[in-house]
């Protein structure tokens, strides 16, 4: 009777897999869509002598790694004079002969 069970248990788990498995698989084949670059045509010519700077859009969208950095978060800001806050100056003291 418990190898039943067993042999019940093993097969939910592996049916539960399966269907993981199947996920993955689909998730996979919707990144993979477009076709690939450069292409062959472009392999061709460039074979032939042409040269390229951008390849033909694959239908792959944007690309998430190559987005315009925006700079804001690098520039210092700008010194508020109107603040109030005046940080202290030191000079030194002049030497004394004596």
């Amino acid at each position: 009777m418990a190898e039943n069970e067993s042999v019940a248990r093993a097969r939910q788990q592996l049916e539960v897999e399966r269907e993981a498995t199947n996920k993955s698989r689909e998730e996979f084949m919707e990144r993979m869509k477009g076709k690939p670059t450069p292409t062959q045509e472009e392999n061709d010519l460039h074979a032939l002598g042409a040269t390229f700077l951008e390849h033909e859009e694959d239908g792959s969208g944007p690309d998430p790694f190559n987005q315009p950095v925006q700079g804001r978060h690098l520039e210092a800001k700008k010194p508020a004079s109107s603040s109030g806050y005046q940080t202290r100056t030191i000079r030194p003291t002049p030497p004394t002969h004596g």
